[in-house]
Protein backbone atom coordinates (compact mmCIF):
# COMPACT_ATOMS: atom_id res chain seq x y z
CA UNK A 1 0.00 0.00 0.00
CA UNK A 2 0.93 3.18 -0.85
CA UNK A 3 0.13 6.37 0.29
CA UNK A 4 -0.36 9.26 -2.46
CA UNK A 5 0.70 12.16 -0.07
CA UNK A 6 3.90 10.89 -0.55
CA UNK A 7 6.69 11.62 -2.93
CA UNK A 8 6.75 9.50 -5.56
CA UNK A 9 9.69 9.22 -8.08
CA UNK A 10 7.45 8.35 -11.14
CA UNK A 11 4.85 11.82 -10.50
CA UNK A 12 7.43 14.19 -8.97
CA UNK A 13 9.13 17.41 -10.58
CA UNK A 14 11.58 19.31 -8.60
CA UNK A 15 11.75 23.24 -8.95
CA UNK A 16 14.35 25.16 -7.61
CA UNK A 17 13.27 29.24 -7.93
CA UNK A 18 15.59 32.14 -8.62
CA UNK A 19 18.40 30.65 -6.57
CA UNK A 20 20.62 33.25 -8.42
CA UNK A 21 24.15 35.12 -7.88
CA UNK A 22 22.84 38.11 -6.52
CA UNK A 23 21.07 36.97 -3.63
CA UNK A 24 24.71 35.39 -2.58
CA UNK A 25 25.57 38.41 -0.27
CA UNK A 26 21.85 39.80 0.44
CA UNK A 27 19.62 36.44 1.42
CA UNK A 28 18.88 35.11 4.98
CA UNK A 29 21.42 31.81 5.25
CA UNK A 30 22.59 31.82 1.90
CA UNK A 31 25.28 29.00 2.54
CA UNK A 32 22.70 26.30 4.08
CA UNK A 33 19.80 26.80 1.46
CA UNK A 34 22.44 26.42 -1.94
CA UNK A 35 24.25 23.38 0.24
CA UNK A 36 20.11 22.13 0.61
CA UNK A 37 18.91 23.31 -3.09
CA UNK A 38 22.42 21.69 -4.17
CA UNK A 39 21.66 18.56 -2.69
CA UNK A 40 18.17 17.98 -3.91
CA UNK A 41 19.11 18.82 -7.71
CA UNK A 42 22.07 16.05 -7.06
CA UNK A 43 19.45 13.69 -5.24
CA UNK A 44 16.92 14.40 -7.92
CA UNK A 45 18.91 13.34 -10.90
CA UNK A 46 19.93 10.30 -8.91
CA UNK A 47 16.53 9.34 -8.96
CA UNK A 48 15.03 10.40 -12.35
CA UNK A 49 13.26 13.04 -10.81
CA UNK A 50 13.00 15.96 -13.82
CA UNK A 51 14.35 19.82 -12.40
CA UNK A 52 12.83 22.96 -13.72
CA UNK A 53 14.85 25.95 -12.96
CA UNK A 54 13.79 29.91 -13.07
CA UNK A 55 15.56 32.85 -13.19
CA UNK A 56 14.23 35.90 -12.22
CA UNK A 57 15.21 39.02 -14.45
CA UNK A 58 18.86 37.14 -14.65
CA UNK A 59 19.94 40.53 -16.73
CA UNK A 60 19.72 42.19 -13.60
CA UNK A 61 20.15 39.60 -11.09
CA UNK A 62 22.29 37.07 -12.37
CA UNK A 63 22.13 33.46 -13.59
CA UNK A 64 22.02 30.49 -11.40
CA UNK A 65 24.35 29.63 -8.72
CA UNK A 66 27.36 28.35 -9.74
CA UNK A 67 27.16 25.40 -7.07
CA UNK A 68 23.70 24.74 -8.30
CA UNK A 69 24.45 25.57 -11.93
CA UNK A 70 27.16 22.96 -11.73
CA UNK A 71 25.11 19.88 -10.75
CA UNK A 72 22.16 20.51 -13.14
CA UNK A 73 20.87 17.23 -14.97
CA UNK A 74 21.69 18.09 -18.72
CA UNK A 75 18.76 19.37 -20.48
CA UNK A 76 17.54 20.66 -17.54
CA UNK A 77 15.60 23.81 -18.93
CA UNK A 78 15.90 27.45 -17.30
CA UNK A 79 12.92 29.41 -17.65
CA UNK A 80 13.60 33.23 -17.72
CA UNK A 81 10.26 34.99 -15.91
CA UNK A 82 9.63 38.74 -14.83
CA UNK A 83 6.52 37.45 -12.91
CA UNK A 84 6.79 36.81 -8.87
CA UNK A 85 4.48 33.37 -9.54
CA UNK A 86 6.85 30.80 -12.02
CA UNK A 87 3.25 30.58 -13.25
CA UNK A 88 3.11 33.90 -14.78
CA UNK A 89 5.50 32.61 -17.24
CA UNK A 90 4.12 30.69 -20.55
CA UNK A 91 6.97 28.39 -21.06
CA UNK A 92 7.04 27.24 -16.91
CA UNK A 93 3.62 26.41 -17.44
CA UNK A 94 3.97 24.31 -20.65
CA UNK A 95 7.24 22.67 -19.31
CA UNK A 96 5.56 21.79 -16.00
CA UNK A 97 2.33 20.54 -17.92
CA UNK A 98 4.51 18.32 -20.54
CA UNK A 99 6.20 16.53 -18.02
CA UNK A 100 2.90 14.83 -17.02
CA UNK A 101 4.21 15.24 -13.27
CA UNK A 102 1.28 16.06 -10.44
CA UNK A 103 3.63 17.05 -7.49
CA UNK A 104 5.79 19.69 -7.46
CA UNK A 105 8.71 19.50 -4.89
CA UNK A 106 9.44 23.35 -4.36
CA UNK A 107 13.02 24.91 -3.40
CA UNK A 108 14.40 28.58 -4.13
CA UNK A 109 13.87 32.19 -2.88
CA UNK A 110 12.43 34.30 -1.51
CA UNK A 111 10.12 32.21 0.17
CA UNK A 112 7.61 35.29 0.94
CA UNK A 113 7.71 36.41 -2.68
CA UNK A 114 8.16 33.78 -5.61
CA UNK A 115 7.87 30.74 -3.48
CA UNK A 116 4.56 31.57 -1.65
CA UNK A 117 2.74 33.30 -5.10
CA UNK A 118 3.98 30.81 -7.39
CA UNK A 119 2.76 27.34 -4.21
CA UNK A 120 -0.29 28.92 -3.81
CA UNK A 121 -0.58 29.39 -7.73
CA UNK A 122 0.38 25.63 -8.25
CA UNK A 123 -1.94 24.30 -5.65
CA UNK A 124 -4.83 26.26 -7.27
CA UNK A 125 -3.98 24.29 -10.61
CA UNK A 126 -4.51 21.47 -8.63
CA UNK A 127 -0.57 20.26 -8.23
CA UNK A 128 -0.08 18.44 -5.17
CA UNK A 129 2.63 20.58 -4.02
CA UNK A 130 5.86 20.09 -1.55
CA UNK A 131 8.43 22.51 -0.37
CA UNK A 132 11.39 21.54 1.07
CA UNK A 133 11.95 24.27 4.13
CA UNK A 134 15.46 23.89 4.37
CA UNK A 135 16.09 24.74 0.74
CA UNK A 136 14.24 28.10 0.90
CA UNK A 137 14.46 31.91 2.77
CA UNK A 138 14.37 35.56 2.04
CA UNK A 139 16.17 38.89 2.71
CA UNK A 140 14.26 39.09 6.24
CA UNK A 141 14.62 36.21 8.37
CA UNK A 142 10.81 38.01 9.38
CA UNK A 143 9.30 37.62 6.20
CA UNK A 144 10.16 33.79 6.38
CA UNK A 145 7.27 32.42 8.62
CA UNK A 146 4.23 34.49 7.77
CA UNK A 147 5.01 33.34 4.45
CA UNK A 148 4.83 29.18 5.62
CA UNK A 149 1.71 29.95 7.67
CA UNK A 150 -0.35 31.14 4.51
CA UNK A 151 1.43 28.03 2.35
CA UNK A 152 0.60 25.76 5.02
CA UNK A 153 -2.91 27.00 5.30
CA UNK A 154 -3.52 26.61 1.57
CA UNK A 155 -2.47 23.33 1.61
CA UNK A 156 1.22 22.71 0.55
CA UNK A 157 2.64 19.51 2.53
CA UNK A 158 6.52 20.76 4.12
CA UNK A 159 8.97 18.90 4.12
CA UNK A 160 12.96 18.98 4.12
CA UNK A 161 15.41 17.83 1.33
CA UNK A 162 15.98 14.58 2.89
CA UNK A 163 12.22 13.79 4.08
CA UNK A 164 11.54 14.59 0.38
CA UNK A 165 14.59 12.59 -1.18
CA UNK A 166 13.93 9.75 1.30
CA UNK A 167 10.20 9.23 0.15
CA UNK A 168 10.96 9.39 -3.39
CA UNK A 169 13.60 6.43 -3.20
CA UNK A 170 11.06 5.00 -0.59
CA UNK A 171 13.44 1.78 0.54
CA UNK A 172 17.05 0.64 1.56
CA UNK A 173 16.52 -2.06 -1.19
CA UNK A 174 16.30 0.35 -3.96
CA UNK A 175 20.09 0.96 -5.90
CA UNK A 176 19.65 3.93 -5.62
CA UNK A 177 19.66 4.47 -1.84
CA UNK A 178 23.48 3.68 -0.84
CA UNK A 179 24.24 6.57 -2.97
CA UNK A 180 21.43 8.63 -1.65
CA UNK A 181 22.48 8.06 1.63
CA UNK A 182 25.79 9.08 1.12
CA UNK A 183 24.82 12.67 -0.41
CA UNK A 184 22.49 12.61 2.51
CA UNK A 185 25.44 12.66 4.86
CA UNK A 186 26.56 16.03 3.38
CA UNK A 187 23.95 18.04 4.56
Amino acid sequence: MTSTSLLSRERALVVVIDMQEAYRSVLHGWDAVAVHVRTLVEGAALLGVPVLVTEQYPKGLGGTASEIAAVLPPGTTVVQKLSMSCCGAPPFVERLRASGRSQVLVAGIETHACVTQTVLELLGAGYETHVARDATSSRRAASIEPAWQRMLAAGMSATTVEQALLEAVRSAEAPEFKPLQRLLKTL
